[in-house]
């Protein structure tokens, strides 16, 4: 067996066939959703784009939280701090 068919899984002539009746099939299927494979690339970059988003939007959130809490809790703690040490 040559190291050509050994990388390819079989002879060239039978994977190329089994190739293009796949590509065939998932081309017919991709037609009738109307999907296109810029379409499919540019959703990609759209779905890591809004789990980004809504990440950053999380992170600001909590941050504002912590600001929240803070104004709080540090004078609280200082004033304690304060009063503590007698």
């Amino acid at each position: 067996m040559s190291n050509l068919t050994r990388f390819l899984g079989g002879s060239p002539g039978s994977v190329l066939a089994k190739l293009i009746f796949l590509s065939l099939l998932v081309g017919a299927f991709m037609h009738y959703l109307d999907i296109t494979p810029l379409g499919l690339i540019e959703g990609l970059f759209d779905w890591i784009s809004s789990v980004l988003d809504l990440s950053l939007d999380t992170v600001k959130e909590v941050g504002l939280w912590i600001v929240y809490g803070a104004v709080i809790v540090v004078p609280l703690w200082i004033l304690t701090r304060i009063f503590g040490q007698r």
